[in-house]
């Protein structure tokens, strides 16, 4: 028992020793590549990429974070709409293939609050999380206007250019088209 309190005695002036010296300071360092990073300055050598370049070009056909897409140059305004409404047009053929995208896009993004057959009784409006979502059939629509407002919204439907990708808001729009002609 004597040679127990020698050696918590002991063990207690160490660690008030180790406890008392600058605490601003490591004295050891575990993984030391944790806490000093190797930096590589931009376009210079860096053994970790094939071609040995820190520099990374961008994926090709990305679009940096709130720019627009560069055939899409109407801006989110009233006259934008209208402008849009009158004059922008669908590049896409209209094809099974698009029609059939366009809707899976639909049931994914649009379907819930505009109903499966476009007629303003999705899912949320029913649950009435949203109400007064307009059907297809009592608004005048073109290819320039259900466009545009995928693209910005308009009302209490927020925008949806980040979910869907330039030629997916085609293939909605002529969705939408087909079920605005089927009803």
């Amino acid at each position: 028992m004597k040679h127990l309190n020698q050696i918590v005695v002991a063990l207690v002036i160490l660690t008030s020793l180790i406890a008392c010296n600058d605490k601003r300071t490591r004295k050891v360092q575990y993984m030391p590549d944790m806490y000093v990073a190797v930096p590589y300055e931009a376009n210079s050598v860096n053994p970790v990429f094939a071609d040995g370049m820190t520099d990374r070009q961008p994926v090709a056909g990305t679009i940096a974070r709130g720019a627009l897409t560069p055939a899409y140059q109407f801006e989110d305004t009233n006259a934008g709409y209208e402008l849009a409404k009158s004059t922008l047009e669908s590049p896409l053929e209209t094809s099974e293939e698009n029609l059939e995208n366009g809707k899976k896009m639909y049931a994914i993004y649009c379907a819930v609050c505009h109903g499966k057959k476009g007629g303003g009784q999705g899912i949320l409006v029913k649950r009435e999380k949203f109400l007064g979502v307009p059907n297809y059939k009592d608004r005048t629509l073109t290819d320039g206007s259900i466009y545009h407002v995928i693209m910005f919204g308009k009302g209490a439907m927020g925008s949806h250019a980040s979910q869907l990708s330039d030629k997916e808001r085609w293939q909605v729009v002529q969705y939408v088209q087909q079920l605005k002609i089927n009803k």
